[in-house]
């Protein structure tokens, strides 16, 4: 196959499954699903919490933080999705991506929040993250794959997805601290 067969037959497959999703959500994650409306409260639940629960004084840092957390997630949730590992099943729309609620919502605000009580209160953020990274990976995504919300494929698991989360948290939280030891060292303008 030559460059332009092999990106026609990309174009007619990618096609072809955009046709697939759709009609899929159409037909089994519906506004009209219980699994739409979990779906919809893990997306914008969180994001009311954080509203207001976020320390304004911080809301800079944090909001980075959260953001990183978001992207490193989304980045690595579509790669695992792509690769067939790691599937949501019900999502909020065809057009974003299906774990649109976790990567953009429901993990940076828990992670954030987190951070957030380990900077207010002095506590060792990188211990809290491998108890809130259980909690994510042994029991959410295990309530969600026992509800058929998400599933596992070829060898991929919780403990998986608990080192993932904690690799993701970190590269955050070490991040954020480069940023911020960055900024530090800034020179004034006058």
């Amino acid at each position: 196959m030559n460059y332009r067969e092999y990106w026609d037959k990309i174009f007619k497959q990618n096609n072809d499954m955009n046709s697939l999703i759709t009609s899929y959500w159409h037909e089994y994650s519906h506004m009209g699903t219980w699994q739409f409306w979990v779906v919809i409260s893990l997306l914008i639940l969180p994001l009311v919490l954080v509203y207001f629960t976020v320390d304004r004084r911080r809301i800079f840092e944090l909001f980075f933080f959260g953001y990183t957390v978001h992207l490193l997630w989304a980045y690595t949730d579509l790669t695992l999705q792509r690769y067939s590992f790691f599937v949501h099943t019900y999502f909020f729309s065809p057009i974003f991506p299906n774990a649109l609620n976790m990567t953009a919502s429901a993990l940076p605000v828990g992670y954030l929040l987190l951070y957030q009580y380990c900077l207010n209160r002095g506590k060792n953020f990188l211990i809290y993250t491998l108890y809130l990274s259980a909690v994510f990976a042994f029991g959410i995504a295990s309530i969600e794959a026992m509800m058929g919300m998400l599933e596992f494929h070829k060898g991929m698991n919780q403990l998986y997805l608990f080192l993932i989360d904690i690799v993701i948290t970190y590269t955050a939280y070490f991040f954020t601290k480069f940023i911020k030891k960055m900024r530090s060292n800034e020179p004034i303008e006058e």
